[in-house]
């Protein structure tokens, strides 16, 4: 059980890579890097990843646990304040710049 966030799920912490895609040949693609604090495991991680995709023109999402960065790639720049609002709603901070 991962004991070190409150996500209560069975997994253990673990080095994780998620990447969230979905493609358009047609679309220019911006891509930004964020920060991230408070990920331990592989909930943690699909729920900034559940979260960011939510946000419209995202077109991918990677995270990187044992880094603690989240790479944002989408269709015209994504405001930093709207990526934090997603990240929070996950239940985690993102790190000021």
């Amino acid at each position: 059980m991962c004991n070190a966030c409150s996500c209560g799920t069975a997994d253990t912490a673990t080095t994780e890579t998620t990447s969230e895609t979905t493609t358009d040949p047609f679309a220019a693609a911006e891509t930004a890097v964020f920060s991230v604090t408070g990920m331990t495991c592989g909930h943690c991680v699909s729920s900034v990843t559940s979260e960011v995709s939510r946000i419209d023109g995202v077109s991918a999402v990677d995270v990187d646990l044992a880094s603690g960065s989240v790479t944002v790639t989408s269709e015209r720049p994504v405001g930093r304040d709207v990526v934090r609002a997603a990240v929070e709603e996950a239940g985690y901070q993102l790190v000021d710049a």
